[in-house]
């Protein structure tokens, strides 16, 4: 809303109307007012909900050692941060734009989604929360809606980077001259850096294109609904997520930066993608509200995200990887969502196989991956055997653990970021 005001207000030679059109003054300002209301908006919240008795209930001892602890502190946290995201975009992004309107539609959508679900274990006192299959269906539905809007929305264009020519020793990248609708997408540790969907399609002949297109919806679909979960899943220490979630948010808004300026596209030999400067804004956002709603979440907590945060923060990275076409890059950015979610799969698995045999065993201690860091030997089954019991051989504290995980998310971050230049 304001850079329309702003720029209405240039006609008329105002003095600083003119820095509105900078990406970077509108995605600083738009980090300090995130975080701004994130920190106050957060207190009253959290008032709020303690005056409501609205708490989350000791956690089960066998779970979580320090769960006794946590017994009384608010939950629904992720209002906070879907509050602190929305109004600083609103007022300081541009609204006709598509990538802005998917990521603002991704946020209430699967922010109302884990709503719901925290709703139902709160107030109908339902541990077990909204049934999984509604919340498949829930993340399903968005990353169709989200695939499909960039199939048929005119402005979802990018300018492909598709020669690369020796000039003495120094290597130079162009792009077409005209924006296209593309099915391309980056891939690391490649020479030519591209993977066309459409191309894996090939044996559909000539319907390639169309079976690309159907091929690019699915991965969106799988991205969105994999991430979201990978975060729901490692929403489980104080601080945690929201933490990962940040630095995550800082290595997504240098790609969508560099994707949407032409020369340092060139540079880096990656797709030039037209208006995906906005998405720099969201993520200021974003990353503001992280760390604003870290000033309550860090250990000790004084409140949880809950669903209604980690399903959306989820939902936020691979939509907003899609958009800038580089969704093959987050098994390595958000490796320890999933590493995560590999876990629970292997531990569900392999438990199950062993049952068949009337056998019980288990992989680790618990999962996801950081329950296992924080079980104790007395804290196990006795009926069951466990490939990994001894490891780690002896319990750390959750604070310890959370910046373990933070550290090596700032180093996968780090790697997603160099991959750009390994070819």
């Amino acid at each position: 809303m304001l850079y329309y005001f702003f720029r209405f207000l240039e006609q008329y030679d105002i003095p600083g109307a003119r820095m509105w059109m900078y990406i970077s003054f509108r995605a600083l300002l738009t980090l300090i007012l995130s975080l701004i209301i994130s920190a106050w908006f957060g207190e009253k919240f959290i008032k709020f909900m303690k005056r409501r008795n609205i708490s989350e209930t000791a956690r089960d001892a066998s779970i979580d050692p320090f769960g006794e602890k946590k017994k009384g502190v608010p939950t629904m946290g992720g209002i906070i941060i879907a509050v602190s995201i929305l109004i600083p975009v609103l007022l300081l992004g541009r609204m006709r734009n598509i990538y802005l309107l998917l990521m603002i539609g991704t946020t209430v959508w699967l922010g109302f989604l884990g709503f719901l679900d925290d709703y139902i274990k709160i107030f109908r006192k339902n541990k077990e929360g909204l049934k999984g299959k509604y919340k498949i269906v829930g993340q399903v539905s968005i990353g169709l809606i989200v695939g499909l809007v960039l199939w048929a929305s005119p402005d979802a264009i990018i300018r492909e980077n598709i020669t690369t020519e020796k000039l003495g020793t120094a290597m130079v990248v162009t792009h077409k001259s005209e924006p296209v609708k593309s099915l391309k997408t980056t891939i690391p540790f490649v020479k030519n850096h591209n993977l066309d969907y459409s191309e894996i399609m090939s044996f559909c002949g000539k319907n390639k294109n169309a079976f690309g297109w159907i091929l690019f919806v699915f991965m969106t679909i799988l991205v969105v609904t994999a991430v979201s979960n990978g975060a729901n899943l490692n929403d489980g220490m104080d601080g945690m997520c929201a933490g990962n979630a940040a630095v995550i948010g800082v290595a997504l808004g240098i790609l969508s930066y560099v994707s949407s300026h032409i020369e340092f596209a060139s540079y880096l030999n990656i797709m030039y993608i037209p208006g995906s400067q906005e998405l720099v804004v969201f993520l200021c956002a974003f990353i503001g509200a992280m760390i604003g709603f870290l000033w309550y979440n860090a250990y000790p907590a004084q409140i949880f995200m809950g669903d209604t945060g980690s399903l959306m923060i989820g939902g936020i990275i691979g939509v907003g990887a899609i958009i800038i076409h580089k969704e093959l890059l987050l098994p390595i950015l958000c490796g320890i969502f999933f590493v995560e979610s590999l876990s629970v799969i292997i531990q569900t698995q392999v438990f199950k196989l062993y049952k068949r045999k009337n056998k019980r065993v288990r992989v680790f201690r618990a999962t996801p991956i950081h329950d296992n860091f924080r079980k104790l030997d007395s804290q196990l089954d006795a009926t069951s055997h466990y490939i990994f019991k001894g490891w780690p051989q002896r319990q750390f504290h959750e604070s310890k653990i959370t910046v373990r995980f933070w550290i090596t998310t700032i180093i996968l971050a780090a790697l997603t970021i160099i991959t750009l230049k390994i070819r």
